[in-house]
């Protein structure tokens, strides 16, 4: 053996010869035990696609397209089952707290099962037809034109060919608000890679700012929020209902608010009467107020008003965090749980109260911020609303570090959802509203240059993201390696 290790051994056969790295071939023995055993270093990366009981020359395309689709129906359907299950149970739980007369018009439990499972299929078939189909159209391009010649842009065509799978969740389903985080993400992986870049390193600088994600949820902030306090229909359902349960106010509350600050008339004085009312608080409104903090926390002052929302702010959080942090745990290291359940469980539970006074402290500051301007500037006007927004993202500093960009990012992506969905509805885009399927678009160039970053840039990828792809994909080689077929003279180890 060279001093330098290059040479390899195979134990046992009593035979050392070169690797054939220098143009020198294997001896027929080791060709022959070289064919015979498992897989290779270079395909050693397919062994996340279950391709680790199959030697190199028998590597099947094939069989990769059908693993893909199958374990990318399998992530789109557990997932979204996963959601139907909660949605279905919490639908039940809030079933049995109404009236029989308010039961009649909701859907009865047998309803609601059919729809979760038709829900469940579109998306594992969504998930499982982009997977297949931009594995098949790689493996086309590749044969067709060569892994070599065709590496730089396989994965970006495939990407976008493979975005329209999307679809499959029903043609006439309208998916912006995914598009447009997928986009975000897109945008963050080739930022990533203009800061490595030598012709766009300067350009991207700023995009390292180490709080940069803060200013992100800011920005977000001052959208949301004025939309959830002027315009709800810009928002997407859920997320509407998201924010009416943690913003706390009723919405007569808030059409109360909307109307001193568009500066209209009050349309609903005595109906906000009447509910602080129903809750055993006397209150009497000016028609001519300037400020209206009565209208948000009635006889309370701001201070004690912060003070009692935050408890209740609390109170509601916790519920939402609870199985995010629990149940990963759970499935994620079952197997630790036998020997150290005190700390996953103690993690888990840290997480929960972390992420609860985030939520907390976000929607408390928004009332906290806003309150403190309408009484400094006498006023009540959206540039208030906006202005008093803004600072209510620096609450996301509490959540550790790791989670900030993805929240900041969901954020920005509604942010944007809505600001475009504003401005088409006030006439500034018109042409907006005559755009079909523009979230099939977005997905599709998305999806472009994800698959692209994923190819040929797989340092931009966190860990976590980064196997999860693998999975369903298989880890890409190297745009100078030679496929797995063909791929036959490489060191045993």
């Amino acid at each position: 053996m060279s001093p330098s290790g290059d040479d390899s051994t195979v134990a046992g056969d009593g035979c050392l010869c070169e690797d054939g790295g220098d143009g020198r071939k294997k001896c027929q023995q080791c060709e022959r035990k070289s064919k015979k055993s498992g897989l290779t270093s270079s395909s050693s990366s397919y062994a996340l696609l279950s391709f680790d009981s199959f030697p190199v020359e028998d590597y099947d395309k094939r069989w990769r397209i059908f693993t893909a689709s199958v374990k990318g129906f399998a992530i789109g359907a557990g997932i979204k089952g996963g959601l139907s299950l909660f949605a279905i149970l919490a639908r039940l739980r809030r079933r049995r707290s109404l009236s029989s007369a308010k039961k009649v018009h909701m859907a009865s439990g047998g309803e609601d099962l059919i729809l979760a499972v038709k829900e469940t299929l579109r998306y594992g078939l969504f998930l499982g037809t982009f997977a297949g189909t931009f594995v098949s159209v790689d493996e086309l391009i590749a044969a067709l034109g060569g892994h070599r010649r065709t590496a730089r842009w396989r994965a970006l065509l495939a990407g976008a060919i493979a975005g329209p799978s999307m679809l499959l969740t029903g043609f006439n389903t309208q998916h912006t608000s995914l598009a447009v985080y997928i986009l975000m993400r897109a945008a963050v992986l080739a930022s990533r890679c203009g800061i490595k870049s030598k012709r766009f390193g300067r350009i991207c600088k700023p995009l390292t700012w180490a709080h940069g994600d803060l200013f992100l949820m800011c920005l977000s902030s001052t959208q949301i929020l004025c939309a959830y306090i002027l315009k709800q229909d810009s928002l997407p359902q859920s997320y509407k209902s998201f924010l009416n349960k943690h913003g706390g106010k009723d919405p007569i509350i808030l059409q109360g608010i909307r109307d001193i600050a568009c500066g209209m008339p009050f349309t609903n004085l005595d109906q906000i009467q009447k509910y602080y009312k129903s809750t055993g608080v006397d209150v009497v409104l000016d028609p001519q107020m300037k400020v209206p903090c009565s209208i948000i926390h009635e006889n309370q002052s701001c201070s004690w008003h912060a003070i009692s929302f935050f408890i209740q702010a609390y109170k509601r959080a916790i519920p939402v965090y609870l199985p995010v942090y629990l149940i990963p745990a759970l499935i994620v290291h079952r197997q630790g749980l036998a020997n150290r359940p005190f700390t996953i469980l103690a993690k888990g539970l840290f997480g929960t109260a972390r992420s609860s006074l985030f939520l907390s402290t976000y929607c408390t500051s928004a009332w906290v911020w806003t309150c403190f301007l309408f009484r400094l500037f006498k006023r009540c006007n959206v540039a208030m609303l906006a202005l008093g927004t803004f600072p209510t993202g620096l609450g996301l500093a509490i959540e550790k570090k790791s989670r900030r960009i993805e929240i900041s990012l969901y954020c920005l992506a509604r942010a944007i959802e809505s600001f475009f969905t504003t401005m088409s509805e006030i006439g500034y885009m018109p042409h907006l509203k005559n755009l079909k399927r523009v979230d099939v678009l977005i997905f599709s160039l998305s999806t472009s240059i994800i698959m692209h970053c994923y190819a040929i840039e797989r340092d931009v990828f966190r860990s976590k993201y980064l196997n999860v792809l693998d999975w369903v994909f298989g880890v890409p080689l190297p745009p100078y390696d030679t496929t797995p077929r063909k791929n036959k003279n490489q060191t045993v180890v």
